[in-house]
């Protein structure tokens, strides 16, 4: 009996809100984000405390938006805070269906409110909590302070994780040239999800025209078995291009 598959979702949530700030999507956000039923959730941009914006927008929850996504479905989150401001702040996050070791947060970012980080937990799989290190991703646009922020996850997986030990890089990488696949990739090992199931990287942004293929999903010591991007579904109302000005990727993987 082969063992159940790792579901994987990838997902900049733009603090909850549509492209432009347009509409509050938090909450059907997180309607898509479960019926992926994902294990691991990866997420980017997401709010961790708005003081301003919990008192001015209609239905903003109690809770954190990482929190709020994980309380029906993800008993374990981890949380990075990188981009802090008078009226709080925001960063990345993993939601797990089963326990982190560990996990820490390196913030990356160049200025103090902008949210580029590598959060990298290690998650206890079953059946005998052997260790799948995550790390979810937010670069920089610009090319400089990515190289930059590339050769600091190097580092991070040169000195902290075992060449045996499996692990999954996801987020927005911001790298529409490829580069981390073409250089960083190969001298790790990496594979990319999508380049290896259909032969090219998955478009995401902006949503509403994907075009640039900014989010993507890495790979060592585990069999790629499924891939898709959250296409829009039938009712307008909850089109995913409505959501973020990101689309949101998934993948399915098997331990080798």
């Amino acid at each position: 009996m082969k063992p159940a598959p790792i579901k994987v979702l990838t997902y900049n949530i733009h603090k909850g809100f549509s492209a432009a700030n347009l509409s509050f999507a938090l909450h059907d956000i997180r309607s898509r984000i479960e019926e992926t039923q994902a294990d691991l959730v990866f997420l980017q941009e997401i709010q961790g405390l708005h003081l301003k914006r919990q008192d001015r927008v209609r239905d903003w929850p109690q809770a954190s938006q990482f929190e709020y996504i994980a309380a029906r479905l993800w008993p374990h989150h981890a949380y990075g805070k990188n981009a802090i401001y008078k009226s709080g702040h925001h960063g990345n996050a993993i939601l797990s269906r089963y326990p982190f070791q560990s996990w820490e947060n390196l913030n990356v970012s160049r200025y103090r409110r902008a949210s580029r980080s590598i959060l990298h937990g290690i998650v206890r799989m079953p059946p005998d909590g052997a260790p799948l290190h995550t790390l979810c991703i937010h670069f920089d646009f610009m090319g400089g302070d990515r190289r930059k922020q590339i050769q600091t996850l190097v580092a991070r997986i040169d000195s902290h994780i075992p060449p045996d030990e499996p692990l999954i890089i996801a987020g927005d990488f911001n790298d529409w040239q490829g580069r981390i696949r073409d250089g960083v990739g190969k001298a790790l090992g990496l594979r990319e999800v999508f380049v290896t199931l259909r032969g090219r990287p998955a478009r995401t942004f902006p949503a509403w025209l994907p075009t640039l293929p900014l989010d993507r999903i890495y790979f060592r010591g585990l069999n790629a078995a499924r891939c898709h991007r959250l296409k829009d579904r039938p009712d307008p109302r909850f089109a995913d291009h409505r959501l973020s000005d990101h689309l949101a990727l998934y993948a399915e993987f098997r331990l080798g």
